[in-house]
């Protein structure tokens, strides 16, 4: 008997499916390569129409292989095809006194989340509540000591949504470290005055204007520090950052954090309450702060450039005058000298005595505008004029009319305070001006639009400072 031979052979479907995908990518090429023969040469009936069948089966399977394909996979096929961006043009809605008064409650209200963070960390920092203070510095130092500072973190992040869940869903759950003052909100009135409506537009301007003040000083500060505008402050973050960087090339990063929270927790909890209740020590040793205190913002750059031109330039000025004055004109003939305005005398103009007059560095005034916001009436809100500064007096002269009534003295013992303002920097001298307080005024008198401001605002404070020192001396003596 001859030898047998056994050989493997794969089922039949198998082989049936490893056939049908060979030949699958080439069924449309196969298609197409029969039906030209059969355009070219006559075939017989029978023959074409079996050929005819054919074509028809193959071209129904691929319509409907690609309505399947297109079915389960169309959706995910149209999110990758490329479309041009559309460009969208937000309206630009009419500057309104009730809507820019509701979105700055909007936006009160918005950060309000955010303050009352703050406000419960710095409750923490000062020990607000000893109890609670204490267990919290306990369970962060426990906690950077064991190495679970990330998921304590992580666990409160998922406690304070838990409760933004249940508070969301009804409950009543309030737990803050410093007491919440509910403020009295004002109800909107319909009717407005044309005053007003000015005075509530200048009021909310104001709370925006010191809004984005503060936030562009501290982002001129960070910039000023990354750009060595000071370069002895900037060069101990430098070496801050070297230590950094060779501290986490040599020790391992268990030990750097730990390090890194250790001082964290006694800088927040200790060394941070110290220093607020002995502000002595905190101008001495805290690096941060003196830091951050001493790094100069855009504006006072430029204050800086400006006084240390205007020295150089009195300077100049001072010998110019020293060189060329006459010989024989004293002291006391330059003093009997009568300034005069363009409306006539200046005590004339005043009722003040001969004696008051000028000061050398304003004998022209500033150009200003004086805002009274304790008139009603927009004509006596605003009055345009030139403010002059005497030995003992503060003259504010109206260009609208003639009449004495409208200007404005102010005996310098009788200001109560005097500090630097910003009404709207559309206003010439971008807005800058100087605030006023007296006794005889419930809000502030605003000399605004300046150009010279804080050469109007050195002069006017030295010569307060003079007059109040001198009366206290009197006094005392």
């Amino acid at each position: 008997m001859p030898p047998t031979c056994w050989a493997w052979a794969p089922p039949p479907h198998r082989v049936c499916t490893n056939a049908l995908t060979a030949v699958w990518p080439l069924l449309p090429s196969l298609l197409r390569a029969e039906e030209q023969p059969a355009q070219a040469q006559p075939t017989p009936r029978g023959q074409s129409q079996a050929n005819h069948g054919a074509d028809r089966r193959g071209q129904g399977l691929s319509s409907r292989l690609q309505k399947w394909f297109y079915e389960r996979f169309g959706e995910y096929v149209e999110d990758f095809r490329f479309q041009p961006e559309e460009s969208t043009v937000e309206t630009e809605e009419p500057l309104s006194a009730r809507r820019l008064t509701e979105n700055m409650r909007r936006l009160k209200r918005g950060a309000k989340p955010v303050t009352n963070f703050v406000k419960n960390l710095s409750a923490l920092s000062d020990w607000y509540s000893v109890y609670t203070s204490a267990i919290a510095f306990t369970v962060y130092m426990n906690a950077v000591w064991h190495g679970w500072a990330i998921p304590m973190f992580l666990f409160l992040a998922i406690l304070r949504l838990s409760l933004n869940y249940l508070i969301a869903r009804g409950w009543r759950i309030q737990w803050s470290i410093v007491p919440e003052v509910s403020e009295a909100v004002e109800p909107p009135k319909e009717d407005l005055t044309v005053s007003e409506k000015f005075q509530l537009v200048l009021d909310v301007a104001q709370k925006a204007q010191n809004l984005f003040g503060k936030m562009a000083d501290i982002l001129e500060k960070i910039k000023n520090l990354f750009m060595w505008v000071q370069p002895e402050i900037t060069q101990k973050l430098y070496i801050a950052l070297w230590a950094a960087f060779l501290a986490s090339c040599f020790f391992p990063y268990r030990l750097v954090g730990l390090a890194v929270g250790l001082y964290a927790g006694v800088k927040f909890f200790l060394i941070d309450f110290i220093f607020k209740r002995c502000p002595r020590l905190r101008a001495k040793y805290d690096t941060p702060y003196i830091v951050w205190r001493s790094l100069p913002t855009d504006p006072q750059l430029k204050e800086r450039a400006s006084a240390t031109m205007s020295r150089r330039l009195q300077t100049a000025s001072s010998r110019s005058c020293v060189s060329s004055a006459p010989a024989g004109l004293g002291r006391d003939e330059d003093a009997g000298r009568c300034h005069s305005t363009k409306k006539g005398n200046f005590h004339e103009i005043f009722n003040l005595t001969e004696n008051e007059r000028p000061l050398a560095v304003c004998e022209n005034g500033w150009r200003c505008c004086l805002i009274n916001r304790d008139r009603k009436m927009p004509t006596d809100y605003i009055r345009n004029g030139v403010l002059y500064v005497t030995e003992n007096y503060l003259c504010f002269e109206s260009s609208r009319s003639g009449s004495s009534k409208r200007n404005k003295v102010i005996k310098l013992m009788d200001i109560t305070d005097i500090q630097k303002y910003k009404v709207l920097s559309v206003l010439p001298g971008s807005g800058m001006g100087i605030a006023v307080s007296t006794p005889s005024t419930q809000k502030p008198l605003v000399f605004g639009a300046m150009v010279h401001r804080d050469e109007a605002f050195e002069t006017i404070f030295s010569q307060y400072v003079k007059i109040t020192s001198a009366a206290a001396s009197g006094g005392d003596s």
